[in-house]
């Protein structure tokens, strides 16, 4: 293909990638057909093809053999707990526990992140994660104002177990993608208090930072949990 050529699918990638970001077609409802796409943007059906591939590459939509092509859904929950041998063979969802929900200004790194402004409040929520009643890992998470300023208001009782889920439900902010760091420390006394742990107890820290369809971050979360219990497993080929 010709520089010309490159240029024009690359346009017209560009545009459609905008029209996702804006939501103009939602998860679980299907895109028009190539060939309509095409006829709606003066394109050939090549060049369509093209560009549509170039979003499924970049992970915003993907083709479903004899439906059509969406955009992809969100993450529903990407637990942290694969990184911990808590619950082995026990399947399901942890039990979650909101300890607490406040308004706090954050950390300069914690906004950087966020994007928001310097001295901009967030919402700060501490979740306990346990199975059995016994606790594997504690959350601190960190949500953009006044994006999820229905959850200020409610009740952490009736939230479930799993939150992703729950950010789109109530607030209409869809998790598209989570980027996850892995390091590890020590335990405060208060965080190990809630863990069971004695403090100074060695620590796997999990730093996500969580993005909607548009690339915007809108969720900051660090996980705690006993190094002792910690695991990690790849495949390479």
């Amino acid at each position: 293909m010709n520089d010309v050529g490159r240029r024009r699918y690359a346009t017209l990638a560009a545009s459609l990638r905008a029209r996702v970001q804006a939501g103009e077609w939602p998860p679980a409802i299907a895109l028009p057909s190539e060939q309509a796409l095409a006829q709606e943007n003066g394109v050939a059906l090549g060049t369509m093809r093209r560009a549509l591939q170039v979003l499924v590459e970049e992970g915003l939509i993907e083709r479903i053999h004899g439906r059509g092509t969406f955009v992809r859904s969100g993450l529903s929950g990407a637990s942290m707990l694969r990184f911990f041998r808590f619950g082995s063979g026990r399947g399901g969802v942890p039990r979650s526990t909101i300890v607490s929900v406040k308004r706090v200004v954050t950390t300069a790194e914690v906004q950087r992140q966020l994007g928001s402004a310097p001295g901009a409040a967030a919402l700060q929520l501490l979740r306990l994660r346990s199975f059995d009643g016994v606790p594997c890992v504690l959350e601190q998470i960190w949500l953009p104002l006044p994006d999820f300023e229905l959850l200020a208001a409610g009740d952490p009782g009736d939230w479930g177990d799993l939150l992703y889920p729950l950010y789109a439900e109530r607030c209409g902010v869809q998790v598209h993608r989570a980027v996850d760091e892995i390091g590890f420390g020590s335990l405060t006394a208060a965080q190990a208090r809630h863990l069971g742990l004695p403090a100074g107890h060695p620590c796997a820290v999990v730093k996500r930072a969580a993005h909607d369809v548009a690339g915007r971050c809108v969720e900051v979360r660090v996980t705690r949990g006993d190094a002792h219990a910690f695991r990690y497993a790849v495949t390479l080929t």
